[in-house]
């Protein structure tokens, strides 16, 4: 056998042969590897009480042989059926790796925006730049501009640009447009350390495919959150003006705070909307998030980038709420004021005014705009989105007890002309 010590014995030391010996087999669920020889359980014969006791030469035949079996344990070649088990890796699945594919495909393109505000010590009277509050956003291309929420930058003195690789910079506004809630900033960073985000479509997203939201909530370095498209066509209003945003996905993922301005994407990493809010009465995830359309956001980045202001056509009214024009029983937008140099003043609406008598005079009740019935101010908010500037509306209102068509030439706000 090899690598087995040789003992040699003297014929007179024993009067009888060995015994065969007694064979053992080693079984692949002991986990023991087997040996590549016959192991005796019993190389000497048992002794009775007869016989005489051991000579020293018994005891140097068991070291030997003892040696022998010892050695052959290490230098013999194991079969592979009675080695060790060790348990494989586990390894991730399809979707599990195009999830991590995905994340780190696009995380470059994620920013942390920090939102700075000027104040002044109380006691010290030293004026400071604090944090008011943050959010995330992503590179929308190469020269260094960057598309976030406008509800994440409002208010602020000064704004910092955290890239991926932790580099941060200033950040100077480039324009935005608060009836979105859509901003875009300009950072000067190394084209090398920009990744522009794919810009994808929502025209054609369904309820129920996955979606990946990726944003810095609370703080936290870039996080990540999937879910479903639970619906489509939402309408919300803008944190900073109120006025309706419609067609907004609404999404399970979750959006926390910090979430907002990051973009949300499809399966295949495509930019398909920014997420802007939740509906939760304590202010985290509740599973009911909303981010707006990118079909929606690409036209405003495109504007504010060309010209640093969004040209949105209005009609020049105040117009009262909802619920008061409701208490009237009537339907419709009620006229409370229509400035002289406004498109609406020009055109001869009404505005609501008191008599001599201090008694209160209604104003021009819209009821339609293009044949297009207007029953609240979401309604012809929703209209005027679809018109553009110089253009002529056709303005039905219900004047006293009868209606009267008015055209109305839209124009651009005043602060953005």
């Amino acid at each position: 056998m090899a690598g087995a010590l040789l003992c040699y014995l003297s014929p007179h030391q024993y009067s009888r042969p060995f015994p065969p010996p007694k064979l053992t087999v080693a079984s692949t669920s002991d986990r023991r590897p087997s040996l590549p020889f016959p192991l005796s359980l019993s190389l000497l014969p048992a002794r009775s009480p007869s016989s005489p006791s051991p000579s020293p030469f018994d005891s140097v035949l068991l070291l030997c042989t003892s040696l022998a079996l010892s050695v052959s344990l290490f230098v013999s070649d194991v079969p592979p059926s009675s080695a060790f088990v060790v348990t494989p890796p586990r390894k991730l699945q399809s979707d599990e790796l195009a999830t991590v594919r995905l994340f780190q495909e696009n995380t470059p393109s994620v920013v942390y925006i920090t939102n700075l505000a000027v104040k002044q010590d109380a006691f010290t009277l030293d004026v400071l730049e604090v944090p008011q509050g943050s959010g995330s956003g992503f590179v929308w291309d190469k020269d260094g501009n960057i598309v976030t929420n406008y509800h994440v930058i409002r208010g602020a003195s000064d704004l910092k640009v955290t890239l991926a690789d932790q580099s941060t910079y200033d950040a100077k506004v480039v324009g935005f447009d608060q009836d979105k809630d859509v901003a875009v900033l300009h950072v000067d960073a190394p084209k090398d350390k920009l990744r522009p985000i794919p810009i994808g479509v929502s025209a054609d997203l369904l309820v129920g495919q996955k979606v990946y939201a990726i944003g810095n909530p609370f703080g936290l370095d870039h996080t990540l959150t999937t879910g479903v498209i639970s619906g489509l066509r939402r309408e919300i209003s803008s944190a900073a003006t109120g006025r309706p945003i419609q067609d907004v996905i609404q999404t399970d993922a979750a959006i926390n705070p910090g979430n907002s301005g990051g973009p949300l994407l499809d399966s295949s990493g495509s930019l398909i909307g920014i997420n802007t809010a939740i509906y939760s009465p304590s202010g985290a995830s509740s599973g009911v998030g909303f981010s707006i359309p990118v079909d929606t956001v690409s036209g405003i980045v495109d504007q504010l980038v060309r010209f640093g202001k969004v040209t949105r056509p209005i009609l020049g009214i105040k117009f009262a709420p909802d619920q008061s024009v409701e208490q009237l029983g009537v339907s419709g937008v009620l006229v409370l004021d229509a400035p002289a140099n406004g498109p609406a003043g020009k055109a001869g609406l009404q505005p609501t005014k008191r008599d001599s008598y201090g008694r209160l005079i209604l104003g021009d009740i819209i009821t339609s705009v293009n044949g297009k019935k207007v029953t609240n101010g979401s309604d012809l908010y929703r209209i005027l989105d679809q018109c553009k500037v110089g253009e002529e509306v056709m303005v039905e209102v219900l004047r006293g007890d009868h209606k009267e068509k008015i055209p109305v030439i839209l124009e651009p706000k005043p602060d953005e002309s």
